[in-house]
């Protein structure tokens, strides 16, 4: 099965052409769909030189429009088997493409999320309030969908391919993840949960999420779960 991979960029030129050669080197028939949301900071540059290249499709917004307008006209353009949303940072590691897809392989699930919060691989140590917040939103998010998932919010969401194209994403920013759960829980398909690595960056680092992003979240829980 052929992987089509998401990336939605806005001003990581730092960590930009590291995380493409690290996706480029997971062990998966893949095309690479990188969409570009208005960066200012020579990301859109470095874009250019992957053009040309074959298995990699580039998009460009002239205007920043969020995350998941981003990843919304990303899913559009993908042609693969399945379907992942792979960060431009680093905080999430390609070489774990093969265990996410496993259990689609073994005619077991549609859709598998990678949690942050099982599994033995590294994790970084860093801020107890986003842990807090992101165990508060997955719970949540569970009450209303009836799943048992143990991160809602994480970026490693795999599907088939016909599972993602199918799903109106209506939200442009991080507000996608709540979003796109209520609606797969919605649907008749099987959702797998498995452990991954996570090596999250600071705010000095680049990370952008902040506490507003928390209660928006909170509201895309309620409206999508709620008023159908």
């Amino acid at each position: 099965m052929q992987l089509s991979v998401v990336i939605p960029i806005y001003n990581e030129v730092a960590t930009l052409d590291q995380l493409i050669a690290a996706v480029q080197a997971s062990p998966v028939d893949k095309e690479i769909v990188l969409v570009d949301d208005g960066s200012t900071d020579g990301s859109r540059e470095r874009l250019r030189a992957y053009e040309a290249l074959e298995g990699f499709r580039v998009l460009y917004h002239e205007q920043n429009q969020g995350k998941g307008a981003s990843v919304r006209d990303g899913i559009r353009a993908c042609s693969g088997d399945l379907v992942i949303i792979q960060d431009a940072d680093l905080e999430y590691d390609p070489l774990e493409f093969p265990l996410l897809m496993q259990p689609v392989l073994d005619g077991k699930a549609d859709v598998v999320y990678g949690s942050r919060f099982t599994g033995s691989g590294p994790h970084r140590v860093l801020y107890f309030w986003h842990y807090v917040g992101n165990r508060a939103l997955t719970l949540l998010s569970n009450a209303c969908t009836n799943l048992n998932l143990t991160d809602m919010e994480t970026c490693y969401k795999l599907f088939r391919r016909e599972v993602i194209q199918g799903i109106e994403i209506q939200e442009t920013r991080f507000g996608l993840e709540p979003e796109i759960t209520a609606k797969v829980a919605r649907g008749d398909w099987r959702i797998y949960e498995v452990g991954i690595s996570y090596a999250g960056r600071t705010y000095e680092e680049g990370k952008k999420i902040g506490w507003r992003d928390g209660f928006r979240a909170i509201w895309c829980i309620l409206k999508y779960n709620l008023a159908r």
